[in-house]
């Protein structure tokens, strides 16, 4: 397994179609479809797209901090607690992570050299700071303590996002925790996805019955007919070294984004195909990036008819494959990977006539499965 840091910057395309389904629910609106009801744009959050990725990952044994219990977000201060004290308890595991010289320092100068338990260490620490009384020499040093902590904390956990917590390494986090002041920026950062052309709702909603423990209510299903959706997305060299997001994290991630989708298979989400990822890699000394790949494709459709199916539109990529050329030219673009659904159109020629212009590409197959690490 490889595990080089990412190096280089990257733009990436995803599109996906939504058919009879709910993409992305806005629970404001009664749980219909996010939407700029001024154009009939579909919206779909970059959450959204996280989230499945996050569940994904957790069915593959994958440890995650950004998660969920019934549906509800686990608070981040109790998911550091819980991380943190199984670390704390595990001396094998502390010994690995002390091997990072600055820890074991801020570690020694915290709770002492030849520590047996740190979880006690630790305890008893937070216990003495707590302490009102004392004299001024001992509140001075709880004082400054509390400022060690702090230090200690985000070494600690950023040492522990390098080696346990995936979804932090890929996407980064705001810690809304005590006792940690940093904030981990993500190198992959997703856009709000929208719809390449106007959609319709469902005129009629669907009347599902929700059962409780013990009894029942009526709810509605809100739906659109058919939508082309597509995300932008990049991914950044620097970040990538302060979350340690290594080759084979990035690996997977384009894996879980697709699959990810194909996995969330709720009553809400069924319809839901991803189609097309397509990422352009830059050489490792550029620091710059194209940009929202989506403002080069242009969506063909006749005005007079009903959006349907993938077959009622046409993409249009020439102007993304000429900036991708230019970049070429330039001596900026290293190369562009993509994978395509492959068995959304029957054949080549179908393909050709509603993607047409297509970059190249080197394929990758972002349907072979993630190996589970538990």
């Amino acid at each position: 397994m490889s595990m080089s840091i990412v190096n280089q910057n990257s733009d990436f395309l995803f599109l996906f179609q939504a058919t009879m389904t709910n993409p992305n629910g806005d629970p404001d609106q009664e749980n219909k479809p996010r939407m700029d009801y001024e154009t009939m744009t579909l919206l779909v959050s970059d959450a959204r797209r996280k989230r499945d990725c996050r569940d994904f990952l957790k069915e593959k044994k994958y440890h995650i901090f950004v998660d969920t219990l019934d549906d509800k977000k686990v608070p981040m201060d109790i998911m550091f607690e819980n991380i943190r004290d199984s670390w704390l308890n595990n001396k094998p595991k502390m010994e690995r992570i002390l091997a990072n010289g600055e820890l074991k320092k801020k570690a020694d100068d915290l709770f002492g050299t030849n520590v047996e338990n740190y979880k006690n260490a630790y305890d008893l620490l937070i216990v003495d700071l707590k302490k009102k009384e004392g004299t001024d020499e001992e509140k001075k040093k709880r004082k400054s303590n509390t400022s060690k902590l702090k230090e200690f904390n985000n070494l600690f956990l950023t040492e522990i996002i390098k080696e346990d917590l995936i979804d932090i390494r890929l996407f980064g986090s705001a810690m809304a925790v005590e006792g940690i002041t940093k904030t981990f920026t993500g190198p992959i950062q997703i856009n709000w996805g929208y719809s390449l052309h106007p959609v319709e709702l469902v005129k009629s909603n669907t009347i599902t019955t929700i059962m409780n423990d013990d009894s029942s209510t009526f709810g509605k299903q809100y739906k659109l007919h058919y939508g082309l959706i597509g995300h932008y997305g990049t991914v950044n060299k620097y970040s990538a070294i302060k979350t340690g997001m290594t080759e084979e994290d990035l690996k997977v991630f384009r894996k879980a984004l697709v699959q990810g989708m194909m996995n969330n298979q709720t009553n809400s989400k069924q319809g839901q195909t991803p189609l097309m990822y397509l990422e352009l890699i830059y050489k490792p000394d550029f620091d710059g990036y194209v940009g929202d790949l989506r403002r080069f494709l242009k969506c063909i459709y006749n005005n007079e008819k009903p959006i349907r199916k993938l077959d009622d539109i046409k993409i249009d990529f020439i102007s993304l494959t000429q900036a991708i050329s230019e970049m070429k030219k330039l001596g900026y673009l290293e190369k562009v990977i993509g994978w395509i659904h492959p068995f959304v159109f029957k054949n080549e020629v179908e393909r050709s006539n509603i993607f047409f212009e297509l970059p190249e590409y080197e394929s990758i197959d972002l349907w072979k499965p993630i190996e589970v690490v538990g």
